[in-house]
């Protein structure tokens, strides 16, 4: 539907551009001859440059990005400025072709066209753009504009009947509107009266009988306008009503009044919902839902459709409402053309939203649209830049589908069927390259669309031999070990294939399947049992008993670990329950002492450095449980050759001032029954130095803080790191909000806590690790971006609720950031708009938010049996994060047993690696590594 410049428009065009030339520039033959009215025109001669300039940036922008939303608004902006009008038009037909136009968009478009439309031929493409505007959204204002433009036609032949026409149509789409429709039926009305003043009789004439038919005829019209109006409720129709009233010559029917009271009733029920959307903020989504389940209980087609209309006019780019539209329109009106149309613009205003594409594809087969366009609609949900790769796999399916009952199978070949299959084809090759570049995931794992393949090839088309193929290729892509998958290919063969094939495949179940390994030993013995020979129940018996005692044996192995590491944790924390006793008597006998010498002597100083240079054997602990003897401390460090005893003298003075600055404040043992008031705070600054005062300051916002202890090393340092103690537990879930922030340069941790001997798993992460629609992940960022810059970019796509800029420990920036939107919808526009933008010469890639699972330590479980070894490289680059390094030396590793290779698509597994399970690395001390270096 492009609109191209023909001849006569350019000539009109160029007329055009010269009337809006200004008034001083010299091409007009204006005031040349004033010295200052030059120098004007040379500063407009500057501006008219630099305008230039940036439309043809603006160009060249859109055709890198066509889908750049606000390029195209920018671009009409600076046209229209500029009166580049054939430019102008060419740049809102493109932008229309990709996207629905707000209403002020086309009504600008439209006055700057109605402006130009002096003739005819001019006039019918303005009524074609009328017809375009009309489509995009319910818009009352346009509507209004487009009758009011047709009386302009009136004197046309036929101009009379098309402005009714308008009329009505604009009434049937908007009439109902209970706050702008009236503005409508008053139009109309006032038209008719016009009519009605140019069929009057002379001033003392006699009306012949035909003229008082049409004067009758005409006052009927009227007459039936207001009696329609009153029927509907609207807003201010007593007003008509009193209109109606003064107008009539004759009393108003009973009809008509019984309709007005009922409307008035009806409006009644409405003004609650349409005072809660003029009281709303935007998008009143809520609102409007109340709005619509209202409609819907009325149950009248009319006003539930507008109201969804009004709805979306306000929420375009809302993927929900659009299909709960569309189901009401599929399943209720069932009208060609009104689904169609709001299916096509429904993925119009939402092209990342898979679930669209269908219901428009399905929309288009129930409704027979042709072949053609059905296809060519599939292209386009292609290019759409679905967020997921199981989109991808979701519009192939529902393609392939309709393809698939487009075909007759009681033919032994036809186009339909030959079409099918190289869809189908296509499919798997579109999915491992396009989708798997984009995703590093082809987004079907399971190969499910080479298992429909499969089964329309065995039971529509008779064609086993084809879908053996097709499974040997699923089975090749990692599938091998999983029963669910061999039970399917069973199931085929069984349905389709013969006996000879079920078993074969069976055998190989047996030998590859890792998970459930017992099913598919008893389903190839009931095989056996049913259809089998004595040696084929020999065979089948013997390879199960073998595989199963492999199977056993790992798994009872696994069970031995799983024990000896049970035992080991029971050790460990029974030596850690001993070694806390220990240090609770050795500090309450320390306390005692000192409290002694606190009464004998008045000179706390000089008391404290007697106390250092008596028992240089103490150190300080770093997690604030107290002090330990030098010959249990010799076992916590002995692996770093620290011994207590040696002491520089150089920290005397450190540890005396350290001693000093504390000896006031007794050392407080945390006690567990205080967790829920209690957090613990990570990532602080060794150099702070007053770290209890500081964060004294920082946490009493939160609420009263009834004890500070912050964690000091041996020397008398600060660690970094303390627990904080509130009076109230609705202060410390208070403090948590702190996380995070900023102190001296350094990003604050602040989490709950909790003890690590009784909760081993317990890990405290902030953010959301799953897929979040409605935030982005933003990489590639300049390390000089700051929230705020990196907000002006992101504030021009939707509503921006939070940024988060990715730091490391020490607070520096690492170019990552995370940005919340509002909605889906923005997000997904977002990323339409924003991936590969520059941001201060760097090149960003912006993704919706989906991190990458987080890798659990493996927890050997006696019940089920242990995943046989994978090499490292099937996972993928998602399996570890980038900055995840290795700390083991390359001299130090061992290649792992490699995976038996693939025998005609099925993993043929070792005896070592069947019969073994993968041995567990030995751990190793800092002299183990020390050994086997210099064996190197």
């Amino acid at each position: 539907h492009k609109m191209a410049a023909t001849g006569a428009e350019a000539a009109a065009v160029a007329a055009e551009e010269e009337k809006r030339l200004p008034e001083g520039d010299p091409e007009s033959g204006g005031d040349s001859e004033d010295e200052g009215d030059s120098d004007s025109s040379g500063d407009g001669e500057d501006e008219e440059k630099e305008n230039e300039a940036e439309i043809q940036r603006l160009e060249e922008q859109l055709s890198i990005n066509a889908f750049d939303y606000n390029c195209h608004l920018d671009l009409i902006k600076l046209l229209r400025q500029e009166g580049e009008l054939v430019k102008l038009r060419r740049a809102r037909q493109k932008m229309s072709e990709l996207f629905p136009l707000t209403e002020e968009i086309w009504l600008d478009w439209l006055k700057d066209e109605i402006k130009m439309a002096s003739e005819s031929s001019e006039r019918e493409k303005v009524y074609e753009l009328f017809e375009r505007a009309v489509k995009d959204y319910i818009c009352p204002e346009i509507w209004l504009e487009y009758a009011q433009y047709s009386i302009g036609g009136i004197g046309q032949e036929g101009g009379i009947e098309k402005v009714r026409s308008i009329f009505e149509r604009a009434l049937t789409a908007v009439g109902l509107h209970v706050t702008k429709g009236a503005a409508l039926w008053e139009a109309y009305r006032e038209f008719e009266n016009a009519i009605l003043e140019t069929t009057q009789p002379a001033p003392g004439s006699v009306p012949s009988p035909e003229q008082q038919q049409v004067l009758c005829n005409q006052l009927e019209r009227i007459h039936m306008l207001f009696r329609r109006q009153l029927g509907i409720p609207l807003l201010d129709m007593e007003a008509s009503y009193a209109e109606y009233e003064e107008w009539s010559e004759d009393p108003i029917p009973e009809t008509t009044i019984k309709n007005y009271k009922k409307a008035l009733q009806q409006l009644e029920k409405c003004k609650p919902y349409e005072e809660a959307l003029l009281g709303a903020e935007t998008p009143k989504l809520a609102e409007y839902q109340a709005y619509i389940d209202f409609e819907m209980k009325a149950g009248d087609p009319a006003r539930i459709q507008l109201i969804y209309e009004r709805a979306l006019a306000e929420n375009c780019l809302v993927p929900d409402l659009w299909a709960r539209y569309n189901q009401y329109l599929d399943r209720q009106l069932k009208v060609k053309e009104l689904v169609l149309s709001a299916h096509d613009r429904a993925v119009r205003n939402c092209p990342w939203t898979v679930g669209l594409w269908i219901r428009y594809l399905l929309a288009m087969e129930r409704h027979r649209v042709d072949h053609g366009i059905i296809s060519e609609m599939f292209e386009k949900a292609l290019n759409a830049g679905f967020i997921q790769a199981t989109d991808y796999v979701e519009i192939w399916q529902a393609y392939l589908d309709y393809l698939r009952r487009r075909v007759d199978f009681t033919q032994d070949s036809s186009k339909e069927l030959e079409e099918l299959r190289s869809a189908f084809a296509r499919a798997v090759e579109y999915l491992k390259q396009e989708v798997e570049e984009r995703f590093s995931e082809s987004g079907d794992p399971s190969c499910t669309i080479m298992q429909n393949w499969a089964r329309v090839e065995a039971r529509l088309c008779n064609n086993m031999q084809k879908a053996r193929e097709l499974w040997d290729n699923i089975m090749t892509k990692g599938n091998a070990k999983y029963a669910n998958m061999w039970l399917e290919y069973y199931n085929l063969e069984r349905a389709h294939g013969d006996t000879q094939h079920c078993r074969k495949a069976l055998h190989r179940a047996v030998q590859c399947t890792s998970d459930y390994p017992e099913h598919v030993c008893e389903v190839l013995l009931t095989l056996e049992r049913i259809e089998g020979t004595l040696e084929d129940w020999d065979a089948a018996v013997q390879k199960t008993e073998n595989r199963l005692a492999r199977v056993n044996e790992q798994r009872a192995k696994a069970a031995e670990k799983e024990a000896a590491l049970a035992k080991q944790e029971e050790e460990k924390a029974e030596q850690r329950k001993q070694a806390r006793a220990e240090k609770k008597a050795s500090k309450k006998a320390k306390k005692r002492i000192g409290d002694k010498r606190k009464a004998d002597d008045d000179d706390e100083g000089e008391w404290g450095q007697d106390e250092e240079a008596e028992q240089p054997s103490k150190r300080h602990k770093g997690d604030g449980d107290g002090e330990l003897p030098e010959e249990d401390m010799e076992v916590e460090t002995g692996l770093f050759g620290r011994s207590g005893s040696e002491k520089p003298d150089h920290s005397a003075n450190l540890k005396e001032k350290a001693s000093t600055s504390r000896k006031d404040t007794p050392k407080v043992f945390h006690d567990s029954s205080k967790d829920s008031v209690t957090v613990f705070v990570s990532n602080l600054s060794y150099t702070m130095a007053d770290p209890e005062a500081k964060l004294k300051e920082l946490f009493e916002s939160c609420g009263e803080v009834a004890q500070i202890r912050p964690v000091f090393s041996n020397k008398g340092t600060f660690r970094g790191y303390c627990y904080i103690e509130f009076k109230e537990e609705k202060s410390a879930l208070q403090a948590l909000g702190l996380d995070r922030k900023v102190v001296e340069g350094r990003p604050m941790f602040v989490s709950p806590c909790v003890d690590k001997n009784k909760n081993p798993d317990f890990k405290v992460f902030r953010y959301s690790t799953t897929l979040e629609k409605h935030k982005l992940f933003i990489s590639g960022l300049p390390f000089s971006c700051t929230k705020e810059e990196l907000e002006d970019v992101c504030k021009a796509h939707g509503n921006v609720k939070d940024i988060r800029l990715v730091t490391n420990r020490a607070g520096k920036p690492k170019g990552l950031a995370y940005v919340e939107f509002e909605n889906e919808a923005q997000a997904s526009q977002a990323v339409l708009k924003m991936d590969g933008l520059t941001v201060k010469e760097h090149v960003i890639k912006v993704a919706i938010s989906n991190p990458p699972l987080r890798k659990l330590p493996d927890k050997p479980e006696a019940s089920r049996a242990p995943q046989f070894a994978v090499p490292r490289q099937v996972y993928g680059a998602r399996g570890k994060g980038r900055t995840q390094l290795s700390m083991m030396p390359r001299a130090l590793q061992r290649q792992s047993n490699p995976v038996a290779k693939a025998e005609n698509g099925m993993v043929q597994n070792s005896p070592a690696t069947s019969s073994q399970p993968p041995e567990e690395p030995k751990k190793m001390s800092n002299a183990d590594f020390a050994k086997m270096l210099l064996k190197k």
